[in-house]
């Protein structure tokens, strides 16, 4: 499983309900479209945790990095339903950071005849 991070906050005068409900709407059409396998939207709690990621933090689940390459060429079309929801998150929100990270260790990990 792969997990594509994304941190953000919002632009000035953004409303947070707005935004969950429209990264709700864009990443659940990517989902239902066998796109990605999953999703969570977080916010920081009591200020807790380093300022410079964000006040919401977004986890795409993908099966492996071809999903992820799908999901992103589904989304590079800019037309459509798709280009409609992205344009509802991507324009709410500033400071977006992105990583990607997978489970480990990984389910094709073989032990004891490593190198180094």
């Amino acid at each position: 499983m792969d997990i594509y991070h994304v941190w953000c906050d919002l632009k000035p005068g953004v409303s947070d309900t707005e935004f969950a409900a429209n990264t709700s709407e864009f990443l659940g059409h990517l989902r239902a479209q066998g796109k990605i396998g999953g999703f969570r939207l977080t916010r920081r709690k009591l200020g807790l945790g380093p300022s410079d990621l964000g006040d919401f933090h977004i986890m795409i689940e993908t099966e492996d990095l071809a999903q992820l390459d799908a999901a992103f060429k589904h989304v590079a079309t800019r037309s459509g339903e798709v280009e409609k929801a992205h344009f509802s998150v991507n324009s709410m929100a500033s400071k977006v950071r992105f990583a990607l990270y997978r489970d480990f260790p990984d389910i094709v990990r073989k032990t004891g005849g490593e190198k180094f």
